[in-house]
């Protein structure tokens, strides 16, 4: 894996090989840091050789799971596996019976909305969040490697002869990409590729794609995200880096006005929030002294904090005191080493 590099100014430059980010390191010419699981360096002077090439990212959509492949024309830097975001959709529409039960309860609600939403160009909460996975996940590459173009293969859900109209709006699939394609043009060039074109590029190299959708291997799905980049940029017919990163949504608990259960006495605690006190909150990405890189996920009533591992969502302890661990940075999502696959 090559190592990002940023100028002092914080622009981005090529990436270079780790042997080399570790002797500018030792000879006190670079910075290292972490951003969200990649290691990256940050130059401490003017380099004079300012070249770039251009860099792609290839996008593999998915249900379940979807595949980014960050490259050029010379390597692979990076290929990353994606958990989809698919549980906004059940939350909202939680969220919604919970409230309006609550206006037949002497408790605190919010009066009826006369305005009907179904008038308004929107997107639904469930669609804006799986597509905004996306593109977040597209900035942050874009934050690590000077990206200029974006290669998506392009999903279509199933549409009727003979209406256009109904065609464009009817699905939430096709709500969402529109909008997606919209956000990726305002920030770098687009390319589409149908699955077909896809399967072709994948055939012609000789790749094989396994049938195992669930599993954390470049051949589950970085493949497609790789040929789709290798399609854009050229180079190499043969990948030179298949080792995967993994990442997934943080499980975030959002502030609720009470909890749906019930607690002795019929009370209703409240229930979520992200802020923890003394300045803390939630996923908060630390160095504790016995359990090392972990994460913040809550605080009690004696102010020990809840310490979770990266990989996954596996609570370690309830009884961390402050000084048992120290701050690092804020975590944007849950990150953890995949398996390479030959190809």
């Amino acid at each position: 894996m090559f190592v990002p590099v940023t100028r002092p100014s914080g622009e981005k430059l090529m990436p270079t090989h780790p042997n080399k980010a570790g002797m500018l390191i030792k000879k006190g010419l670079a910075t290292p840091y972490w951003r969200n699981g990649i290691f990256s360096i940050r130059l401490n002077y003017e380099p004079k050789k300012k070249h770039k090439q251009e860099i792609v990212v290839g996008v593999d959509p998915g249900s379940k799971k979807e595949g980014f492949t960050v490259k050029s024309a010379s390597h692979t830097y990076l290929n990353v596996q994606a958990d989809a975001h698919n549980k906004v959709g059940k939350k909202v529409e939680k969220r919604r019976e919970l409230r309006r039960s609550r206006r037949s309860r002497k408790c605190p609600n919010r009066k009826h909305k006369k305005h009907n939403l179904s008038h308004r160009d929107r997107i639904p909460a469930g669609t804006r969040a799986r597509w905004d996975w996306k593109l977040r996940i597209l900035d942050w590459l874009s934050k690590l490697y000077p990206v200029t173009h974006v290669c998506v293969e392009d999903i279509k859900a199933r549409t009727i002869e003979r209406a256009k109209k109904w065609n464009q709006s009817f699905s939430p699939l096709e709500v969402g990409k529109q909008w997606f394609y919209s956000e990726v043009e305002k920030r770098w060039k687009l390319l589409t590729l149908q699955g077909w074109e896809t399967k072709e590029i994948r055939d012609r190299l000789g790749l094989k794609k396994s049938s195992k959708k669930l599993s954390e291997t470049f051949d589950a799905h970085c493949v497609d995200s790789w040929c789709l980049a290798y399609h854009t940029i050229g180079g190499e017919n043969i990948p030179d880096n298949t080792d995967i990163f993994c990442i997934s949504p943080i499980p975030i608990k959002r502030r609720e006005l009470h909890r749906q259960q019930e607690s002795k006495g019929r009370k209703r605690s409240r229930q979520g929030g992200t802020v923890l006190g003394k300045g803390l909150v939630k996923n908060t990405l630390v160095r504790h002294i016995q359990y090392g890189l972990t994460r913040l996920a809550g605080v009690n009533a004696k102010g020990l904090f809840s310490i979770y591992n990266l990989e996954g969502n596996k609570r370690l302890t309830t009884g961390a005191k402050r000084s048992d661990f120290r701050v690092l940075t804020r975590l944007n999502f849950n990150y953890r080493s995949g398996h390479s696959s030959p190809c």
